[in-house]
């Protein structure tokens, strides 16, 4: 099946290839057209995606700067330099590593560096809010290593430190994560740190999903209270496919030894550079202003979205995400979910605590304001859009195409006024 065409033009890449260059122009009206409510998604900028791009892709630099295995490592090493400089100072961090192909990666690293095959590890439990590779059953991190997981309350959806306190004092493991995918409320690292201490272990908080918030100061910084910091680089950072590891100088040697050699071998040194422009852009007041922007139009959406009935987890969020249970909406997640994507409203489903249904069929869906805060939306939008989730989730449960095609329309209206960054439409 051929893609369609489109009127935006790359013009090596349609010589090349034109059926994928269509699909690139296709995805690029999907992304222009549509309202990103993933909160793991957003829009780099036109710099972050050139960095990106470069012919820095055609080098291969294993090793790290002034200790390179290749030869004509010049420009990379100050390339890397420079992403490290600026991680250091936008997060006020020791050590910076920018090497991590992913999260996942990373989190992987992190093992290799304080753990052994078959050593105790802590983390939130996935159906929690938690991540696959903080010790999770399926995950390399849970099969390799022996994972104990925590979880939150049932009546308030917020974690339990006298529960998290109890388990790691009981099974002592090496390396305590906090932070996750599904977290909505603001992470009380100093709580955490106190507990790791107490037990002996390594304190690592995965920031992947609120990196952007540390580095506009609108979420506290781990950086005081632990010992390592994993992270990917976009998300709420706004750079490239990427990751880092910070750490205080002390841990800098593991863990740089567990990403190299331990688990990779050349860097992408384009996606370094891409890193460093974001960080660039981090350390800027206007990123500032965005970040805060985030953080306050979660809350506007979710005020907007319990005045209209719906069960949010633990009643709110302090942060760029809402996690819904659309239990007593008699929706399932999933359902909801490819309804709302028809209208023209991203989401994702996602487990909720406790819940009743299976992962892939779920009771919730999951979303965020990181997409339309980049697009220059504000809270005043937000009743607008909990109207248009309200109206497709309705809609979902009735079967009723034409209304999801009229919230379609409407999006389409309301987002022509908001350019998304990085797009050539």
């Amino acid at each position: 099946m051929t893609a369609p065409q489109h009127p935006y033009t790359h013009p090596a890449l349609t010589a090349a290839d034109p059926e994928l260059a269509a699909l690139v122009g296709a995805e690029e009206r999907l992304q222009a057209e549509t309202l990103r409510l993933i909160p793991s998604e957003n829009y780099v900028s036109a710099a972050v995606l050139e960095a990106s791009g470069t012919v820095l892709q055609n080098k291969y630099s294993e090793g790290y700067p002034g200790r390179r295995y290749y030869e004509g490592q010049q420009n990379i090493d100050q390339v890397e330099t420079l992403a490290v400089e600026r991680a250091k100072a936008v997060f006020g961090v020791e050590h910076a590593n920018v090497q991590p192909y992913s999260g996942s990666p990373a989190n992987l690293a992190v093992h290799l560096a304080f753990a052994e095959p078959g050593d105790t590890v802590m983390g939130m439990a996935l159906p929690m809010g938690g991540h696959l590779t903080h010790g999770w059953g399926v995950s390399a991190t849970g099969k390799w290593f022996r994972g104990v997981q925590y979880g939150v309350r049932h009546d308030t959806g917020l974690i339990d430190f006298d529960e998290v306190r109890e388990l790691a004092l009981k099974e002592r493991p090496k390396v305590i994560f906090c932070g996750g995918t599904a977290l909505p409320r603001t992470i009380d690292f100093a709580a955490f740190g106190e507990i790791a201490r107490e037990a002996g272990a390594v304190l690592v908080a995965d920031i992947a999903h609120i990196a952007g918030l540390v580095a506009g100061g609108a979420h506290p910084s781990p950086v005081p209270h632990v010992d390592v910091i994993s992270t990917t680089t976009h998300k709420t950072l706004r750079g490239p496919r990427g990751a880092m590891l910070m750490s205080r100088e002390e841990h800098a040697k593991a863990l740089d030894k567990a990403v190299f050699p331990g688990l990779q071998g050349g860097p992408h040194n384009q996606t370094t550079a891409a890193i460093a422009v974001a960080l660039r852009e981090a350390s800027q007041p206007s990123f500032r202003d965005y970040a805060h922007a985030v953080v306050a139009n979660a809350k506007a959406l979710a005020e907007a979205l319990l005045a209209r009935g719906f069960d949010l987890v633990s009643g709110g969020t302090d942060n760029h995400l809402i996690l819904m249970d659309l239990t007593p909406k008699q929706v399932p997640g999933k359902i909801a979910a490819k309804a709302l994507d028809r209208a023209g409203l991203v989401v994702n489903y996602n487990t909720v605590p406790y819940d009743t249904r299976k992962p892939f069929d779920p009771s919730g869906i999951r979303i965020g304001t990181p997409s339309l805060t980049s697009r220059g939306l504000a809270p005043g939008h937000m009743t607008l859009v909990a109207d248009w989730i309200d109206r497709g989730v309705a809609a979902a449960g009735k079967g009723d195409e034409q209304a999801l095609a009229a919230v379609r329309a409407e999006v389409g209206d309301l987002l022509g006024a908001f350019p998304a960054p990085g797009l050539p439409v």
